[in-house]
């Protein structure tokens, strides 16, 4: 059996992980991130606790926007993984499944929508939320299992239940 743990939207401008994002990292045999981590050093923390699979995200500072591709497709025990930072707006997951069938994969792991999200369908399609700037759930991270072929997938919360949605509205309406 392979563990994974996946994640994105950590927007950390230093290498210090929450613990119990560190924890299950480093218990992982595979570590994947959907972009967003926004500094190198964070890209750094997660490197250094094991195999890491990232993509780039929007917010991602140009270093890392040179290292790391836009999509990635990684193949795990027979199954096929999908990376990528945007695949979908929202609780809409057309884009997200549309992706999933363009990059061929059973498995399409994103972010940027800073919510967990799991599609069970002909394809797994999973959001791990964000371990810091949640919208309207709890920080997350996603578990994924692959085993003969198999893959389970689920949300697992990392902090408490909070709503970042207005500060990031707030910080929007100052960029804009």
């Amino acid at each position: 059996m392979t563990r994974i743990i996946a994640l994105s939207d950590t927007h950390l401008q230093d290498g210090l992980l929450p613990p119990a994002v560190a924890a299950l990292a480093k218990n992982a045999d595979i570590i994947l991130h959907a972009g967003d981590f926004v500094s190198a050093k964070c890209h750094a923390a997660l490197a250094a606790l094991g195999r890491l699979e990232a993509v780039h995200g929007n917010s991602d500072c140009p270093e890392l926007k040179k290292l790391l591709p836009q999509r990635k497709v990684i193949e795990v025990e027979g199954v096929r993984i999908g990376l990528v930072h945007m695949a979908s707006h929202g609780s809409d997951l057309v884009g997200a499944e549309m992706m999933a069938r363009e990059m061929d994969v059973r498995v399409l792991v994103f972010g940027h929508i800073h919510r967990p999200l799991i599609e069970k369908g002909k394809r797994l399609l999973i959001c791990p939320g964000s371990t810091t700037l949640p919208r309207m759930s709890a920080p997350s991270v996603a578990e994924l299992e692959i085993m003969d072929g198999n893959v389970r997938g689920n949300i697992i919360p990392v902090g408490s239940p909070a709503c970042n949605y207005l500060k990031f509205a707030g910080e929007l309406a100052r960029k804009g």
